[in-house]
């Protein structure tokens, strides 16, 4: 017998509804402000993430899905930026206006060791905005995020912001801790030695619990940042507190990914473990003129979608079925049934039937274990009658109606 492959999950039919709400929701949320969906390939070159992502990044060195044939390497996408920046260029999207909000949803893959929270296959809700460097801007996605959160009902989580600066403050905050972590670098973990010498940010990111320590005991600041960028800054802080949405400044918030610059976030939950964040991102300034394009900037996020449901810590409340489920007892019955059926899809009336010949008690516990609302039952008495048995199943009662009223007396 084949199993799944490990890391990757089977979402089951009685999962469904929890997907089907959050995407259903997520949809709703994006048009209120505006967003428009787009669809990329799951599978790309790999040069275009060692582009953008950075050649030391752990998702390129560790994590890539890589398919070789005879001449090129391709990538399963690991994320969704990079795609969608490559698409907005290619097909001359900053061409018809510059300025475009985009959402996408859809499965990302990464290849670790899957843990609670962490699979190989995974799923993103997410969207970029391309084309203004406003720090209004900022404030709207942070904002667009918590609402996403609030719709999907969940609480308890935390939005944590940083502020990264420029190309010249990141090189500046860069030079600064190495010179600071040098001194402890004996105790910083084999990964961490590593970055010390190839991209000392990503110290910043590192999961050992001795690193994060000494990062916090360095507490970087944001004496790093340059005038206009502590301005900016300021403005996406300032904004955030008149909209009344709760923040952290958490000065080691860097994001893993090196197109990131000025404002990231991160949004955290404590259902998660280890693995708190259900969501994350920030703005980029260089990756569209990285990837050939004009000089704008761009910000967004992705929530986990697995990870949205663990904050949730139940699955969501499944919505209540209408189905209206006959049984036809005998030939005759059967064959005006399949009518009725068709009938009454016709109608858009959600309907189901029994194809295994069961007895009367039989297709009743079929009924039940459908969650059918409406039960139909025909038989010979009934055809002869023309009439039709209906039973509610949230109380039991049942009555006869004429067979031709069936659609009319169903729709009310």
């Amino acid at each position: 017998m084949f199993k799944h492959v490990p890391g990757t999950k089977d979402i089951l039919p009685d999962e469904v509804s929890s997907w089907q709400k959050i995407e259903i929701t997520a949809r709703k949320i994006f048009s209120l402000y505006n967003y428009q969906e787009i669809r990329t390939p799951i599978i790309e070159e790999a040069a275009l993430f060692n582009r953008t992502l950075g050649a030391t990044a752990e998702i390129v060195q560790k994590q890539m899905f890589l398919i070789h044939n005879q001449e090129d390497i391709y990538a399963l996408r690991p994320e969704g930026t990079a795609s969608i920046v490559r698409s907005y260029l290619e097909n001359n999207l900053d061409k018809e206006s510059g300025f475009i909000k985009l959402y996408y949803l859809g499965p990302m893959f990464r290849l670790e060791r899957p843990q609670k929270g962490r699979l190989r296959q995974f799923h993103h809700i997410g969207c970029e905005v391309i084309g203004s460097a406003e720090p209004a801007l900022d404030v709207e996605v942070i904002s667009l995020a918590e609402q996403l959160l609030k719709n999907f009902g969940i609480t308890g989580y935390k939005i944590k912001i940083n502020s990264l600066g420029c190309t010249k403050d990141k090189q500046a905050l860069s030079l600064a801790l190495k010179e600071k972590l040098q001194k402890k670098s004996s105790q910083l973990c084999f990964d961490c030695q590593q970055r010390l010498k190839n991209n000392v940010l990503r110290v910043l990111d590192c999961k050992n619990e001795t690193c994060q320590k000494i990062v916090k005991e360095l507490y970087p600041s944001d004496n790093h940042l340059c005038p206009e960028c502590l301005a900016h800054f300021g403005k996406v802080k300032n904004e955030l507190n008149n909209l009344d949405i709760a923040f952290e400044i958490t000065p080691q918030l860097v994001r893993g990914l090196d197109y990131y610059n000025r404002t990231v976030f991160e949004i955290t939950h404590s259902n998660l473990g280890s693995q708190d964040a259900i969501g994350a991102g920030g703005r980029y300034s260089n990756l569209v003129k990285e990837l050939g394009g004009q000089d704008l900037e761009g910000i967004g996020f992705a929530f986990g979608v697995e990870r949205l449901l663990l904050a949730k810590n139940s699955v969501m409340q499944k919505p209540q079925k209408k189905l209206v489920y006959l049984i036809t007892l005998g030939q005759a019955a059967k064959s005006r049934g399949l009518k009725i059926l068709n009938q009454l899809r016709s109608a858009e009336i959600p309907c189901d039937t029994d194809y295994l010949s069961k007895s009367l008690k039989g297709a009743m516990r079929a009924a039940n274990d459908a969650e059918a609302s409406v039960v139909l039952i025909l038989g010979d008495d009934e055809l002869k009658k023309n009439i039709i048995s209906v039973k509610d199943m949230s109380n039991s009662t049942q009555r006869e109606i004429p067979i031709e009223n069936i659609t009319k007396e169903l729709k009310c």
